[in-house]
């Protein structure tokens, strides 16, 4: 079966598309906007002596001081001791990562060409820009690009030779290597991934003339967001269909789990990164840059006193500076702490240490944000109080960062009631108690996440309003704002933290291929190579319990990204706001319920998130049915000690095609939704884009965190109660396949997704704005047409079709040799 068509079945309506952008551009000269903005001179304010600009410099060697680190930690992890047998099956895995890494490039300069080509007629032809500063902006869009897909690849490269080291580390039977391996390696991450951000926008706000760097941010953002948005989604589809197709064997076959003789387990570690490591590290790239472009937009639109934009800007970029040097620092003293309390144990709490290093991080982050500010704004816009409720805006993001974590233990922790509870149902109630018992938990989360960040928002107006008015418009949205700030303060401990899931995963699976405990003398080997007897019980025994920690803190990395996507586009959907109503002066009463228009834009939000859920769900659904069809055709029980390379490859290729398939549909449905209701009517499109973010959260944070408590109760059954094999553990592995695309597909996708639209909605809406209502409503109705097309093949073009086999399966015409 040619899972991916001919480009012709895609590449008519894209053409259409383009078309009907052409015709949109025939109207007038748009008003001012986000294109039309220009940075101040930051040299003209002094902070504490020295120029705002000579300050920003320093921020420079700082992200500098942030890559060594990152690097450094690279090399001492590369050069950790590995067996052999380790070490080729994590470079086998990396080898498969490689090649579907560089086939989702591929797709994603496709996009850009569609993205591309919009920028071009908006900033080109309608905004009457010169070609050199077109040129720069189209550039910045690629640097975007090249920055998503450039720590995801470092993210993967770093996590592929990790796995082995840590499943090598267990052998020694001491819990404390096997932890301290997959964080280092977040870390590295976290550090090069944030460092990266900031110093390619440092470089915008430093060396980009004031004029050119308001669309040059724009582009920036549109190109990071557009790969984020494109590694999450296939990443996320992809990893789903290889974990259910590898799953399900253990079920189909009673066999183990990452038996080597399984041909989908190399695709499932393969997904592991696709999934939960290049997609976390595109994605943490994307929300960190696209805040910093929001809060740098509404500040240049929202305040009129050159003096206090300076000052705002230069204080913003300080302080993420400084979150830099406390994430680094943190980590280092946790370290320190975790080794005098853990390093010879031979038990530990892997969660514990992980804990104490969020809630370092944001102590000591909150610290700094208080002292920076003293030293920074004193004196703001001649309020001598202002730094201290600015402070304390951004210390309820950060204080968010370590409270949403414990909230989302409440609901995925091995340790949580609800996740014994689930194991509670499954024993008496099978596969259906379990999965209704997750969904409970889920929608419980839903619940106590929502009340955690009103009361942090609401907090933030409280101090928003004691003031910044003063300064500026609509302050309660740059609070909000802040508060994303706050959430991103601690950014690369978030990072390491959700890296350190996919690490965990990987190693146990890297234990098995290798197949270890089988390799001939191998005790003797290891005694004389490395100068250590391994314990085999005991490096299992670490490996699936340190799973199970690393399963709860990637769901609890997952509501602080959605929740900052949150958060963050409603200083986005400002600039937008103020564009429409000529900087808050006229047609202010079309935000309104009464204003019909606005009120269907809401409800219509709501729809395409829907839509969104099942075609992500669809397409993993779908290539799992091909996964498992082809594995149960291929696999081999008796005679062999591994499955195939071959086999293992298809496998991958099954994978891929379908998550470019699924991400393909999806994207072109968004961004062909988007103009067209961006043309329908303005304040639709407003009502449209704050639907979508707050039906996206809940609907983001429930799924996230039922298929969190899914995953941790089939781990408890597995590590505590030991009863793999059982009815128990197969009711739960059908709760946790059920979960997958919960956790790992549909949710995390929507905060690219959310950031995605809004951004690209800055340019959709002034483009639809400067023609007239009869053809603004023409091309509504053309490009919908087009977004149906895509959403119709995201259902119908995906389904799996009664009777049909893929020709992957029917050619092997071979059944599975099962034990009698």
């Amino acid at each position: 079966m040619n899972v991916i068509r001919s480009p012709r079945a895609w590449l008519a309506p894209m053409l259409a598309g383009l078309a009907a952008l052409a015709l949109l551009l025939c109207g007038g000269v748009a008003s001012a906007s986000e294109s039309d903005l220009v940075l101040p001179d930051l040299g003209s304010q002094s902070f504490g002596g020295v120029d705002g600009h000579t300050l920003l410099l320093g921020g420079i060697g700082v992200c500098a001081l942030g890559l060594v680190f990152g690097l450094v930690i690279f090399m001492q992890l590369n050069k950790l001791p590995v067996h052999r047998a380790m070490r080729e099956i994590s470079e086998l895995i990396y080898e498969t990562c490689k090649t579907y890494l560089v086939t989702q490039f591929k797709f994603i300069l496709v996009l850009e060409v569609l993205i591309g080509a919009v920028m071009v007629l908006y900033f080109g032809v309608l905004r009457h820009m010169d070609a050199g500063k077109v040129v720069v902006i189209l550039l910045s869009s690629l640097v975007g690009i090249a920055g998503s897909c450039g720590v995801a690849w470092f993210g993967m490269r770093i996590n592929t030779f990790a796995n082995s080291r840590a499943a090598f580390a267990s052998l020694k039977g001491k819990p404390f290597p096997t932890y301290a391996i997959p964080l280092k390696a977040g870390m590295s991450i976290g550090a090069v991934l944030i460092s990266t951000e900031l110093l390619l926008m440092l470089m915008i706000l430093l060396f980009i003339p004031g004029d050119y760097a308001g669309p040059c941010f724009i582009g920036f953002a549109i190109g990071e967001s557009l790969g984020a948005s494109a590694l999450r989604i296939a990443g996320g589809i992809f990893t789903k269909i290889a974990d259910i197709g590898s799953d399900l064997m253990k079920i189909v076959f009673n066999i183990k789990e990452d038996d080597a003789r399984n041909p989908g387990v190399i695709a499932d570690c393969t997904g592991d990164n696709a999934g939960d490591s290049v997609g976390p590290s595109a994605d943490g790239f994307e929300t960190y840059g696209v805040t910093g472009v929001a809060l740098i937009s509404f500040i240049l639109l929202a305040v009129s006193d050159p003096a206090v934009q300076v000052q705002l800007l230069v204080w913003i970029f300080v302080m993420r500076i400084v979150m830099v040097l406390a994430s680094i620092g943190s980590y280092l003293l946790n370290e320190a702490i975790a080794k005098a309390s853990y390093g010879d144990a031979d038990k530990m709490n892997f969660e514990a240490p992980l804990t104490r290093l969020v809630w370092l991080t944001s102590i000591v982050s909150v610290a700094l944000t208080y002292a920076v500010s003293a030293f920074m704004i004193p004196n703001l816009g001649g309020d001598t109080s202002l730094w201290w409720k600015l402070s304390s805006i951004i210390t309820c993001g950060t204080l968010a960062g370590a409270i949403i974590p414990e909230m989302i233990k409440i609901f995925t922790s091995t340790e949580s009631r609800h996740v014994r509870e689930v194991v509670t149902a499954s024993r008496e109630g099978g596969a259906s108690l379990n999965v209704l018992s997750g969904l409970t938990a889920g929608n419980f989360s839903a619940y106590w996440m929502g009340l955690v960040l009103v009361v942090l928002m609401g907090i933030s107006y409280f101090f928003a309003s004691a003031g910044l008015g003063q300064l500026m418009m609509a302050e309660s949205v740059f609070a909000f704002g802040l508060v994303a700030f706050g959430f991103l303060g601690m950014g690369p401990v978030t990072i390491a933290v959700d890296s350190y899931g996919p690490v965990t995963d990987n190693a146990q699976s890297v234990y098995e291929l290798s197949l270890i405990e089988n390799v001939p003398n191998v005790e003797g080997e290891l005694k004389k190579d490395f100068g250590f007897t391994p314990n085999f019980e005991k490096a299992k025994h670490y490996l699936e319990e340190n799973d199970g920690a690393g399963n709860t803190f990637k769901a609890t990395a997952k509501p602080v990204l959605i929740g900052t996507a949150v958060v963050g586009s409603t200083t986005l959907i400002f600039s937008i706001i103020v564009v429409l109503t000529n900087k808050l002066t006229a047609n202010v009463d079309k935000l309104s319920l009464l204003h019909p228009p606005f009120l269907l834009g809401l409800v219509t939000g709501g729809a395409i998130i829907y839509w969104f859920t099942g075609a992500s769900t669809q397409a993993v659904s779908t290539g799992a049915y091909r996964a498992v069809e082809f594995i149960k055709a291929n696999i081999r029980l008796e005679g062999v000690e591994k499955a195939s390379i071959t086999d293992s490859k298809k496998v991958v290729e099954i994978c891929t095609q379908y998550a470019q398939r699924g991400m393909f549909n999806i994207f072109l449905g968004v961004f062909f939704s988007t103009l067209a209701f961006a043309c329908l009517e303005p304040f639709f499109f407003i009502g449209y884009l704050i639907s979508i973010a707050l039906f996206g959260l809940y609907q983001a944070i429930f799924m996230a965190n039922a298929g969190g408590a899914w995953d941790n109760a089939k781990k408890l059954v597995e590590v505590e109660l030991k009863e793999k094999g059982t009815p128990l553990h197969a009711a739960t592995v059908v709760g946790d396949t059920v979960g997958d695309p919960f956790k790992d597909t549909s949710s995390v996708a929507m905060n690219p997704i959310i950031k995605f639209t809004t951004l690209f909605g800055l340019l959709a809406v002034e483009l639809a704005i400067e023609i007239d209502r009869q053809t603004s409503l023409a091309l509504a109705a053309v490009f919908f047409v087009l977004s149906t097309v895509f959403v119709y093949r995201s259902f119908y073009g995906m389904r799996i079709k009664s009777g049909e086999t893929s020709a992957s399966a029917g050619a092997a015409g071979v059944k599975a040799k099962v034990p009698a």
